[in-house]
């Protein structure tokens, strides 16, 4: 009877802990969004040569929400190449740590976990927990790991950043930062952790027998896209640090003050993208003021069928969306509707995301095939398209939907538009 009582009594206590931090992470989220608006900024450079391509007000201050964690896991590598840390080494989790707000893996007082797992849980679900446990580790507490992770950001050249935590909750004082800053942070992971900075493209940790995905959906549907973070709170809006390569060019951007992840995603997409088409036409490379009136993060998800859009592998999934629906006379129940979730350079890569994307859809859909639409004849952007088929109209809205709740890019394609698209270049389906 003691036994059931005891365990009894520690499912209570990590009932109520549970909701003390939510409710506490609730009235520090709405502390933040009545101190400050979010505010849009953004700041795209070449990886190699530091040239500045892209930027909107990269010198204005904001809280950097989970992008915090970049720092969390530098000073995590930092000790790993020294030698002063392990990836089997097991820390302890201590009822600070246990009590951070979601997003956490709802670790428990007492528990120990190995770093690898601690590092993988951030960069996949950004758990504040693992982070807690990370700082506590590695000096003792978390205000003591903020005040190192601020001397190493003054070390980098990151002169406007301050820390507080190291998972980037709301606080008070609240950490501060700058789209400037947060490239400066992310070129530094790239350039001096070579051999850790595979981590950022892990795409799902299982931990205790659930699934986490990466948060930063971009993963799956940019090509080239190899991490780094994302990150929100109110007082931030919706934030993302970015790195993609292709053709030998590494980009790193930052975009925060979102209003949405979706439209967050659609323009870090645009940025990336417009920035590619430079270097690969060979164009002079100026530095292109970006900002609100070019194509804000609310403004670009009401325009996904604009020329911006077009630029992307992701706004050419969403751009059918708000396109006028030409092919309305088609049978809505007809079953020869699909949906395409992106567009791609490379064949193996639109492969990989009709794979991934049919995975995610409701098991009612997943019996759908997905095709792979190579470049129509003549067409100067030569992408493969990745399409799922056999739906009616009805479905594929469904099929989409669910995907959006996802963040994924997903369009409805009508039967007649298909068949335009796919001039006799059809590979065979993944099964």
């Amino acid at each position: 009877m003691m036994v059931i009582g005891q365990k009894r009594a520690v499912r209570r206590e990590r009932i109520v802990r549970r909701a003390l931090a939510i409710a506490g992470a609730a009235a520090l989220c709405l502390w933040s969004g009545q101190a400050a608006l979010a505010h849009y900024s953004s700041f795209v450079i070449d990886a190699e040569t530091g040239k500045v391509l892209v930027e909107h007000e990269p010198d204005t201050l904001t809280p950097p929400a989970s992008l915090t964690k970049m720092m969390t896991l530098y000073l995590v590598f930092d000790n790993l190449e020294k030698g002063k840390l392990s990836l089997n080494q097991q820390f302890v989790v201590s009822r600070h740590a246990a009590a951070q707000a979601p997003s956490n893996l709802d670790l428990q007082p007492g528990e120990l976990l190995p770093v690898r797992d601690l590092i993988l849980a951030i960069v996949t679900h950004s758990a504040n927990d693992a982070a807690a446990v990370l700082a506590e580790g590695l000096a003792g507490s978390e205000p003591g790991f903020a005040e190192r992770m601020t001397a190493e950001a003054r070390r980098l050249g990151m002169t406007n950043t301050v820390f507080h935590n190291a998972s980037g909750l709301p606080a008070d004082p609240q950490n501060t930062t700058t789209a400037r800053d947060l490239v400066t942070l992310a070129r530094a992971l790239y350039q001096n952790f070579p051999g850790e900075y595979h981590y950022f493209s892990t795409e799902e940790f299982t931990f205790h027998g659930r699934s986490y995905p990466n948060h930063n959906h971009l993963m799956q549907s940019f090509e080239g896209m190899d991490g780094i973070k994302t990150g929100y709170i109110n007082a931030s809006g919706f934030n993302l640090a970015a790195s993609a390569v292709r053709d030998n060019h590494r980009l790193i951007g930052v975009v925060l003050g979102g209003e949405s992840a979706h439209s967050r995603d659609l323009k870090m997409a645009q940025l990336l993208n417009a920035s590619f088409a430079r270097l690969a036409n060979n164009a002079p490379i100026e530095t292109v003021e970006d900002g609100p009136s070019a194509g804000s993060p609310d403004s670009l998800a009401r325009r996904a069928g604009s020329a911006i859009a077009a630029l992307s592998p992701v706004g050419r999934a969403e751009a059918a969306i708000s396109a006028p629906r030409a092919s309305r006379h088609a049978k809505a129940n007809s079953p020869d509707w699909s949906i395409q979730v992106g567009a791609f350079a490379q064949h193996a890569a639109a492969e990989r995301a009709g794979a991934l994307s049919l995975a995610r859809l409701p098991a009612a859909f997943k019996s759908r095939s997905v095709l792979v639409v190579g470049p129509a004849r003549g067409n100067k952007d030569r992408l493969y398209r990745t399409r799922i088929g056999n739906f009616t109209e009805q479905d594929a809205e469904l099929a989409c939907r669910a995907l959006h709740r996802q963040h994924r890019a997903c369009a409805v394609i009508a039967p007649d538009a298909t068949q335009v698209a796919i001039d006799d270049t059809r590979v065979p389906a993944l099964r």
